[in-house]
């Protein structure tokens, strides 16, 4: 028993070894997040392109016994005390290399992952609560069990019935057969499990991806919100499997666009931002009319809006409200601060005007290429989850 015990022991402290083997990578992995929102294809390259991630090698003590009896010292002989170190330490990097850059000498390797297994971790560290999909009619079919019949595929077939038919059988016969090892079948006994397709209830969404892409817009400006438009783009389409995302962009004038075109916009002109309010309600309301579909916007702009806009972007976003589950708006702010930034921009003060009239809204800010995680945390965390 106490044997048993002992390699419960080992065990179990080799899988406490490995989760925190685990974990330390993770640690490189978002230590290393910084330099991988500075990839120049992080937008437009393959997610299935190899990333490599310097990581510690840890070095496991290793023992053999002596290769003679008398060749070497036992246990518990010679000058050695607990605590004392069994090798020297290694000499310092020289400067500039890699380990010396690393802040440490140690043994360092790289770890290659893909970029979508990076942005995954990411979503995953977030801990983010899933969005709320509408239940709506009938529309996707699945096969449901409906019953049973004598014939059918093997793999369905209903050995509990089938046994059951064949007692029936037996019992009801006014011979009775001489007895026999076993329960004998024959093809009426048989019961194989019928399948019919039919439609069920399905949960149905709909995000809405908006970007301002006039000439106040500057290209770092729009560099930051397509890379919040990208992490979030990938999580919705690796957590969800039916949600539909409509691209929009505008200046004076609102567009829709495929995906492939939205991430490689960019415009010039003035910012009206009442036109891309009322394009998003005419979609809803024509494509996504009849309450079956949660609906979600996600804005991005720096803030600047027509004077003469502002009474029909209020107007336009108030009538566009009702129909959004959520509405998440981010605001750019590269470089030195605006003075608008700080008081309180035209479109900031109308989804604040939105959140004080009780609409579920939420509004962050993104001056560098990690805010974009605290958009995300902050639009799911808080709204995007409320039905």
């Amino acid at each position: 028993m106490a044997d048993q015990s002992r390699w419960y022991e080992l065990f179990s402290r080799g899988e406490r070894d490995w989760l925190r083997h685990n974990q330390k990578v993770r640690q490189a992995v978002l230590a290393y997040v910084p330099q991988f929102l500075e990839c120049p294809d992080l937008i437009s390259g393959d997610p299935r392109r190899p990333v490599r991630v310097p990581l510690h090698l840890l070095e496991h003590a290793r023992f053999r016994l002596a290769d003679a009896p008398d060749g070497g010292s036992g246990a518990g002989h010679g000058p050695g005390r607990p605590g004392d170190m069994l090798r020297a330490g290694r000499e310092p990097a020289c400067a500039g290399s890699a380990e010396s850059l690393a802040g440490d000498d140690g043994v360092r390797m790289q770890l290659e992952f893909t970029a979508g297994d990076i942005t995954d971790w990411l979503w995953e560290e977030l801990e983010l609560p899933l969005l709320a999909p509408e239940t709506g009619p009938g529309k996707e079919p699945a096969n449901m069990r409906s019953g049973w019949n004598r014939q059918g595929a093997l793999s369905q077939l209903d050995r509990r019935r089938t046994a059951m038919q064949a007692v029936k059988r037996r019992a009801a016969q006014t011979t009775r057969p001489s007895p026999a090892p076993g329960l004998a079948y024959i093809n009426d006994d048989l019961r194989f499990r019928q399948q019919q397709p039919r439609r069920h209830a399905a949960s149905k969404a709909v995000v809405l991806f908006a970007l301002d892409v006039s000439a106040s817009m500057t290209l770092p400006e729009r560099k930051l919100a397509k890379t919040f438009f990208h992490f979030t783009l990938h999580g919705l389409r690796r957590r969800y499997q039916d949600v539909a995302v409509r691209f929009l962009a505008h200046a004076t004038r609102a567009w829709e666009f495929s995906e492939q075109e939205f991430f490689q916009i960019s415009g010039e002109g003035g910012t009206q931002a009442s036109c891309l309010f009322q394009l998003a309600h005419d979609i809803l309301r024509a494509d996504y009319g009849g309450g079956h579909h949660n609906a979600y916007l996600f804005y991005a702009s720096d803030g600047e809006n027509y004077r003469e806009d502002r009474a029909a972007a209020s107007t336009a976003l108030a009538a566009l409200a009702p129909s959004l589950n959520f509405m998440g708006y981010a605001e750019t702010v590269v470089g030195a601060s605006r003075a608008n930034a700080a008081q309180g921009s035209e479109l900031q003060r109308l989804f604040a005007a939105r959140q004080h009239a009780g609409d579920a809204a939420a509004i962050c800010t993104l001056a560098q290429p990690d805010d974009a995680w605290n958009a995300i945390r902050s639009f799911f965390g808080h709204g995007a989850a409320r039905k």
